[in-house]
């Protein structure tokens, strides 16, 4: 949604929450004259320790002054982007989420102005809209789920390897294709038409994703949610299984397989 999917989006469901976390200002405030003397290059290595340790709020510590330095380094903002979509999956309320989920936006929509042609930037975007879709009005996920399919289909031509493209938009596919016909017809008539997404070209998404990138428990997951909505029960039952036997070991891994659980107990 990188780790990669960084959770999972619903569409028309949550209601809108207010913004309350002054996270960012209280990291800079304790780091800021520990750090200093450092150039960005330093403080960026320092944060990559805990990028790949998947430890959000130590990696800031680092990136947000180097941010400071460099403030126009898109892949520093894309690394910080992550970070804060990592702080919602740790987050103790919705409220924390959404303010989170926001920072992360604010910084990819940086990153992708500063490098419009850059796929991670794109997917940071794409995956930090996906993020706070389960958490903002039915209004608002209307007008974002263009947004997401927009940036991940750059993803994809800038970058065709890219699996965690693909993944974004099969996410975008299985999302658009649950939106039952009564729920999208009363969200046109309030908030305009609202896209239409399938199962097969979910499933094509994740099988994409698989070549790509067979290591990903995610890939598997969302794959046999595809299978599930196209009633290819016995595949459905076969790729969630398969990613639930594989170790956890991106952020959102924990979530994705009880979300894989909870698909195979409707199966």
């Amino acid at each position: 949604m990188v780790s990669g999917g960084d959770g999972y989006y619903r569409l028309m469901k949550a209601p809108r929450f207010p913004q309350i976390s002054l996270f960012t200002f209280a990291v800079l405030a304790a780091c800021s004259l520990a750090l200093q003397g450092q150039t960005a290059d330093e403080l960026i290595k320092q944060g990559d320790v805990h990028y790949d340790r998947l430890q959000a709020q130590e990696a800031l510590k680092y990136y947000l002054p180097a941010e400071k330095l460099e403030p126009e380094n898109p892949q520093l903002l894309v690394r910080i982007a992550r970070q804060y979509r990592h702080l919602m999956t740790d987050a103790g309320n919705k409220d924390q989420k959404l303010k989170h989920g926001r920072t992360a936006v604010e910084y990819s929509k940086r990153a992708v102005a500063l490098a419009p042609n850059d796929a991670e930037a794109q997917l940071a975007l794409a995956i930090s809209y996906g993020k706070i879709l389960p958490l903002v009005g039915s209004k608002e996920q209307v007008a974002t789920s263009p947004l997401i399919k927009s940036a991940a289909d750059k993803v994809i031509r800038l970058d065709p390897k890219n699996d965690l493209g693909w993944h974004v938009l099969g996410r975008w596919h299985v999302v658009l294709a649950d939106v039952g016909s009564v729920k999208r017809a009363l969200a046109q008539v309030a908030y305009g038409k609202l896209p239409t997404g399938t199962s097969k070209d979910a499933a094509r998404c994740f099988e994409n994703a698989i070549q790509l990138n067979p290591s990903r428990l995610m890939h598997y997951i969302e794959l046999g949610r595809a299978y599930s909505q196209m009633d290819r029960k016995d595949e459905a039952r076969k790729m969630i299984a398969k990613g639930l036997a594989m170790p956890a070991t991106e952020k959102d891994d924990p979530e994705t397989k009880e979300k894989g659980r909870e698909i195979l107990k409707k199966l």
